[in-house]
C-alpha cells in the first residue's frame, strides 16, 4: 500500500494466511489475550481448537494487514480494524454469536489483584468478620481505607466498603488486603473483543448479555401475549385449544342454565333437579 514498508516474504505469507482464515469464516471474531499467563492461553487455545474454534495468534500490525486485505472481498470487516489493539488474536468460526461469546465467558475466572490494575467494576468489601487475628492488620486495614476495628476479640469490618472505584487504579497496599480475605476483584481469560457474523459487526457490549435472563424475559413475555390473545379471543396456535375449552365451558353453563337436555348436560340438570326436589321436601315436611 502507498507510503508503507515493503513487507518481508515471510510476513507476506503469514499475512496471506490470516487473510484467508479472515475473510472465509462466516463468523470472524478479534480476542483480547491481555493477562492471560502463557499456559493457560496454551491450554485454552488447545480446548478451543477441538471445539472447533482455532485461535491465530500474531503481532498486531500483521493481524491489521491481514484484515485490510480481507475487506477487499468482505467489507463488512471494516470495523474489525478499530479493535486490533492491546494483545489481540484472530478467530474464525461457523455458529451462533452470542453463543460463542458465551464460550469465551466460560473461559475466564476469578484472579486476585497485584497492584496497579484497573478496577473492572466497583470493588466492594463486605461488613463482617474476617480471618484477621487482632494486632497490626487492625492498623494496615484502617491506613488502607477498611472500616476495620476489633469486636469481641476479633476483627471487623463495620460495614459494606466500595475500596476501589470502577475504573481507579487499585493500589498496592489494597490488592495485598484484599487477597488475604480472599477477595479476586479481577478475571483472567480470553477476552471477545467483538465480531462479524456474515455482513453484521458486533461490539463486546452488544454480545454481553446475560441468556437466562433473556429466555425467561422471552418466557414472560409469550405468556403475557397468550393471556392477552385468550381475553380478547383472538384465534393463534396456541390459543385455540384454550378458546375451545373456554367456549365449551360458557356453552354446558349457559344449557345447565336453561334446562337444554343434551347428553353432557343431563347428569348436571338431573343433579339440580334432585337437590330442588330435597329442598322443597324439607320445605313442606313430607
Amino acid at each position: 500500500m502507498p507510503g508503507r514498508k515493503t513487507l518481508r516474504p515471510e510476513k507476506i505469507a503469514r499475512v496471506e494466511a490470516m487473510r484467508a482464515t479472515v475473510a472465509s469464516g462466516k463468523v470472524t471474531a478479534l480476542v483480547g489475550l491481555r493477562g492471560v499467563p502463557a499456559s493457560a492461553l496454551q491450554s485454552m487455545r488447545q480446548e478451543l481448537r477441538n471445539r472447533g474454534h482455532p485461535i491465530l495468534v500474531a503481532p498486531n500490525s500483521t493481524i491489521r494487514h491481514a484484515i485490510e486485505r480481507a475487506i477487499e472481498t468482505r467489507p463488512s470487516l471494516q470495523p474489525l480494524l478499530a479493535q486490533v489493539e492491546d494483545q489481540t488474536a484472530v478467530l474464525s468460526a461457523e455458529g451462533n454469536p452470542f453463543a460463542l461469546f458465551a464460550e469465551f465467558a466460560a473461559t475466564r475466572s476469578p484472579t486476585p489483584a497485584r497492584g496497579g490494575e484497573s478496577a473492572p467494576a466497583d470493588i466492594v468489601v463486605p461488613a463482617g468478620t474476617t480471618s484477621f487475628k487482632p494486632g497490626p492488620i487492625v492498623g494496615e486495614l484502617q491506613h488502607a481505607g477498611f472500616p476495620a476495628a476489633i469486636e469481641k476479640g476479633k476483627v471487623v469490618l463495620k460495614r459494606d466498603t466500595t475500596i476501589v472505584k470502577q475504573g481507579a487504579t487499585i493500589p498496592r497496599e489494597v490488592a495485598g488486603l484484599l487477597t488475604r480475605m480472599d477477595i479476586f476483584p479481577l478475571e483472567v481469560g480470553l477476552d471477545l473483543r467483538a465480531l462479524v457474523d456474515g455482513d453484521t459487526f458486533y461490539p463486546h457490549d452488544a454480545l454481553a448479555i446475560d441468556l437466562e435472563a433473556l429466555r425467561a424475559s422471552f418466557a414472560r413475555s409469550a405468556r403475557a401475549a397468550l393471556g392477552l390473545a385468550v381475553e380478547i379471543a383472538y384465534p393463534t396456535e396456541t390459543s385455540i385449544p384454550i378458546l375451545l375449552a373456554r367456549a365449551h365451558r360458557s356453552a354446558l353453563g349457559l344449557a345447565v342454565a336453561g334446562g337444554y337436555i343434551t347428553k353432557e348436560t343431563i347428569p348436571a340438570l338431573f343433579a339440580r333437579a334432585m337437590r330442588e326436589a330435597a329442598a322443597i321436601q324439607h320445605l313442606t315436611g313430607k
